[in-house]
């Protein structure tokens, strides 16, 4: 079983630009690369996607145990020659201070991947020995098996960097990266390439691993990759045995504006039997016939003006609302739902209108990180007392008058750091800024296919 973690001493290492450019460099070379991303984010897995041209999948220790994950990958990657598991943040940061709670270095042991480790080298010598021996010994059962010097401008620097790294922790380094500002991904705006980029972005990669080939090592990152395989008794058979829901179709928003979806939480309802209809709330002027209705998270923000202009799809929204279709929506279809929309340059703009309020950009994060949320009252997700693991993170807040039908919680060392209330439920419509991974509470999906039958 070939896999690595591509892990970086800390965000801005360098590891995504890395891990494209391996990640191309392996494609072109025409093996079979399975994509994955250590969270709960949304944007990478979309290049990796794009590149790969396989489902990139994320691997959250929050919102699912160890046998889960397992699960995902092993079936994810049986057909892959080779699986590439980009980190998260630095390599032992996660929630809170526990080496192995929600890390990329504890993601690493579950699926006994090593790990190349991503240092940004920009004006250092040996003390970069230093750094990657304090990476290696804080916790010894992470097999570092590599190391890879970023922000490296010449090869004699390179080569000063290797040889102490290589003699005082006894970790082999791979190669290094000159800094390249053709490289850098300056819209983090991406999910669903708009045509116009996709020629830009084939070059802009093709580019990045014809460099990755000619500073870095690949045929040893393959060597390295040869690993064990693991195995997992989580199953889905039951579940999806006793939840067939053959002949019923949930129609998913997926355009520029919403294209944030755990693919596990796609994939589940084509095993349980439903048929997938997409729809663009931008482009399409009719809503497929459904008998469910999905609205993920995106930039509902960027494209107001679109969504407002298209009259009729808000309408055919609210007219399947009005009779009882159910409808699930996440964040940016929270605010897709609402009466209004403001954006950042306070436009306002007219929305579907299932829930009194409106949506308005602020200029800092309001909610960010993993988070709890118990029901207040019976939704098409839970029952009252129910609690959803999930993870929030908006330039956003929904002001209205409606009734909350979550209370929310953050919660670090078992102490509540965080409460707030969330979420709306009205008939069978509920709409949150919480996004959660379906794995997590299969009830909760059996609770939404049930709503309808």
């Amino acid at each position: 079983m070939k896999k690595i973690l591509i892990a970086g001493t800390n965000s801005g290492a360098g590891k995504t630009t890395i891990s494209l450019g391996i990640m191309q460099a392996l494609t072109k070379r025409n093996l079979k690369v399975q994509p994955y991303k250590v969270g709960p984010d949304y944007i990478d897995p979309s290049y990796h996607t794009f590149i790969t041209e396989r489902h990139s999948r994320n691997l959250d220790s929050y919102m699912l145990d160890d046998e889960k994950i397992k699960y995902i990958v092993k079936n994810s990657s049986k057909d892959a020659d080779i699986s590439i598991i980009e980190g998260v943040m630095g390599l032992y940061d996660g929630y809170g201070i526990d080496l192995d709670d929600c890390t990329s270095s504890y993601t690493s042991k579950l699926l006994k991947a090593p790990v190349i480790l991503v240092i940004d080298a920009k004006a250092m010598a040996t003390s970069a020995a230093a750094m990657v021996l304090g990476y290696k010994m804080l916790d010894t059962n992470v097999n570092i098996a590599g190391v890879i010097t970023n922000n490296v401008r010449s090869e004699s620097h390179y080569n000063m960097l290797k040889e102490a790294i290589e003699k005082y922790t006894g970790v082999e380094v791979l190669g290094y990266f000159p800094p390249n500002k053709e490289f850098s991904l300056e819209s983090r705006h991406l999910g669903l390439v708009p045509s116009v980029e996709v020629e830009t972005l084939k070059i802009k990669f093709d580019n990045l691993a014809n460099e990755i080939e000619k500073y870095i090592d690949v045929d040893r990152i393959l060597e390295i990759s040869e690993t064990e395989e693991f195995d997992t008794n989580f199953s889905l058979d039951n579940f999806v045995e006793d939840n067939q829901m053959n002949n019923k179709t949930i129609a998913i928003a997926y355009d520029k504006a919403f294209n944030f979806y755990y693919r596990e939480n796609i994939e589940l309802f084509e095993k349980l039997g439903l048929n997938i209809k997409y729809f663009s709330p931008m482009e399409d002027r009719k809503l497929p016939k459904c008998d469910y209705i999905y609205i993920g998270g995106g930039f509902p923000e960027i494209f107001g003006k679109e969504l407002h202009a298209n009259k009729e799809i808000r309408q055919a929204i609210l007219n399947a609302h009005e009779n009882n279709i159910p409808i699930y929506a996440e964040c940016g279809g929270l605010m897709y739902l609402g009466s209004k929309l403001e954006d950042n340059n306070k436009n306002v703009f007219d929305m579907v209108g299932i829930f009194n309020g409106c949506s308005k950009m602020t200029s800092s994060l309001k909610r960010f990180g993993y988070c709890l949320g118990e029901a207040t009252e019976d939704t098409i997700l839970s029952k009252k007392g129910d609690i959803i693991k999930g993870h929030e993170f908006h330039h956003s807040i929904f002001e209205s008058n409606e009734k909350c039908a979550y209370h929310m919680k953050k919660i670090k060392d078992d102490k509540v750091i965080d409460e707030w209330e969330g979420g709306y439920s009205k008939n069978n419509t509920l709409a949150t800024y919480l996004h959660t991974h379906f794995y997590n509470n299969l009830d909760c999906i059996a609770k939404f296919l049930n709503s309808n039958k």
